[in-house]
């Protein structure tokens, strides 16, 4: 099993194309090797691989948290299944997973939804679906000190309150203020959630 992120950046045409191109570059970047892990086509649209499953959802807010410090955003449609044709480019390469990707991605404007997954399995989609829309509703307004913050969290799992405000240039008490403005720990039990019960779809 695989996973594939569909995306494209929100409001892109009314941006400086340059700007953000380099700006999504930078943020993809540490996903692996373009244009066989992440590629960016057709102007604004973006797909990478997350090659574990369970890494899948943080990697897709990891991308939004990133964007939201440009005061940018995007939808993205993660699509899960199998990879049955490998291509030296990932816009290229085919299976269940870039389907579903790809379908679902198709759906979210209309759906007016900014995030989503599919597996294929019904019940597992529909409960996932349903919490990562109640996470959005603070997640797609997360200001550029929140979305810095979730960022760097992310990034570095183990470092403390006191080492993320280093980073930051802020006091402990100015993180954990960001951390609770920007729902972090709830984002953090999401994915946890979504981590076992991804393993226990992936081992049946």
């Amino acid at each position: 099993m695989t996973s594939v992120i569909t995306g494209d950046i929100i409001g892109s045409r009314q941006q400086p194309s340059e700007h953000w191109v380099e700006d999504l570059k930078k943020i993809l970047t540490p996903f692996g090797p373009t244009p066989s892990q992440w590629e960016i086509y057709r102007g604004d649209e973006f797909q990478i691989e997350v090659a574990k499953p369970e890494d899948a959802l943080l990697v897709a807010i990891l991308v939004k948290a990133h964007l939201r410090t440009l005061k940018s955003d995007a939808r993205m449609s993660i699509g899960f299944g199998d990879k049955t044709h490998h291509s030296e480019r990932i816009s290229q390469s085919n299976g269940s997973a870039f389907i579903n990707s790809g379908e679902l991605f198709e759906t979210l404007k209309k759906q007016k939804v900014t995030l989503a997954l599919r597996t294929g399995n019904s019940n597992f989609d529909e409960n996932l679906n349903l919490m990562i829309q109640l996470a959005l509703t603070f997640m797609d307004t997360w200001l550029v000190q929140s979305a810095e913050f979730v960022a760097l969290a992310i990034e570095n799992p183990n470092l403390s309150q006191e080492e993320l405000g280093q980073k930051l240039g802020i006091n402990q008490a100015a993180v954990s203020r960001r951390q609770k403005r920007a729902q972090f720990d709830l984002v953090m039990q999401l994915d946890k959630y979504f981590r076992t019960q991804i393993k226990q779809l992936s081992a049946l």
